[in-house]
């Protein structure tokens, strides 16, 4: 299983961005509901974390009308004794 970020765009239209809310705190999944938001900032977007075995298992969490707006990264973590392999990667 592995560790995924996911941002969430959203419009900045005032009735949308109350609407991309609501959605994700009446969608009864636990991640949705505990999204972080930029908005107050005007970054709108929400992010949220969730481990997973692949990134098509994170989507489905997604709403389907954000999907397409929708950035999913895999995460991972380098040891120092990672270090001379992390060109394989890059």
């Amino acid at each position: 299983m592995s560790k995924y970020l996911i941002e969430v765009h959203h419009s900045s239209d005032l009735y949308e961005c109350k609407q991309a809310v609501a959605v994700f705190l009446t969608s009864g999944s636990h991640f949705l509901t505990n999204a972080d938001w930029g908005c107050k900032d005007g970054i709108h977007k929400a992010w949220f974390m969730m481990d997973a075995d692949n990134k098509d298992e994170v989507m489905r969490i997604v709403p389907p009308a954000f999907r397409k707006d929708t950035l999913i990264i895999q995460l991972n973590k380098f040891r120092l004794k990672d270090y001379e392999e992390l060109q394989k990667f890059l």
